[in-house]
């Protein structure tokens, strides 16, 4: 064989070693979990809707739940999230703007609830928000963070439009997340907790806690959207299925369930009885 030859058999070679280094690669990229960030008031349905895609498809996803924003903060700095749903759409649109989410794939997948909480062995349930500046013996009342938290914003927003604000100020405790604001309530470190529909429907289903309906006029509306954030092809396309899974029938009446409501629904008459 001439020295071309032999150069062009070489360079065959290595062109293959490459191809089938990069098949690999993309192989155990796509045979890893999908990673979703999700916002703390996700977990009992994301929880339930991911098993049930496992089921459905076979793959295997793996949540991180927090608050929406600290969620954002990691995105932006690099965090290998497949898939971001928010607690507020304006989270989606900062991750989008900083070129980290598809634009492309960017929803409103329900509109979020706020409730007032409480431990069902406390023996007090407050009919609404005026009822706690009433209470001599309220000591605390817990919400989630408002400056990274959405809830904790919309709380504090419901507080400030109720005429409350000031007065409940210092008795108030923040949460890192609306799922720690839930726990603080939950183990005496407050009297009560302003959180998502959501944790206070898993609380019922599990035989903890009371809770009483806001009014959703006290506040910007919750809107939750979510937006694949994967750089990763075939990851990507499991992302896209899991909204097709969280967006279908079925998994509309999953997150109905948990208080996440469409746009235009309304809720079921025995929320808050």
């Amino acid at each position: 064989m001439t020295s071309a030859g032999r150069a062009r058999v070489l360079v065959a070679v290595a062109a293959a070693a490459a191809l089938l280094s990069a098949c690999d690669r993309d192989a155990d990229a796509a045979q890893r979990p999908l990673l979703v960030a999700a916002a703390a008031d996700l977990r009992p349905a994301f929880t339930e809707l991911g098993d049930s895609f496992e089921d459905a498809t076979g793959e295997e996803v793996t949540f991180s739940f927090g608050s929406s924003g600290q969620l954002t903060q990691q995105l932006l700095e690099g965090a290998p999230m497949d898939l971001f749903a928010s607690a507020n759409r304006a989270y989606v649109d900062q991750v989008v703007a900083a070129g980290v989410g598809d634009r492309a794939t960017q929803r409103t997948y329900a509109f979020g609830r706020l409730v007032l909480w409480s431990r069902a062995d406390t023996g007090v349930r407050w009919e609404d928000l005026d009822a706690l500046v009433a209470d001599d013996g309220l000591t605390n009342l817990a919400i989630a963070n408002p400056e990274h938290a959405p809830y904790g914003q919309a709380a504090a927003e419901a507080l400030r439009s109720a005429g409350i604000f000031e007065q409940l100020q210092p008795k108030l405790v923040f949460g890192e997340n609306v799922a720690d604001t839930q726990r603080l309530a939950a183990t005496g470190n407050a009297d009560a907790a302003i959180i998502a529909l959501s944790l206070a429907v898993a609380a019922d289903e599990a035989g903890e806690g009371r809770w009483t309906l806001l009014d959703e006029d006290l506040h910007e509306p919750l809107e939750q959207q979510l937006v694949v954030t994967s750089d990763d092809a075939a990851l990507a396309t499991v992302a896209r299925r899991f909204i097709d899974h969280v967006t279908s029938g079925d998994g509309r009446a999953v997150m109905r369930r948990y208080g996440f409501l469409g746009d235009g629904e309304d809720p079921p008459a025995s929320w808050g009885s």
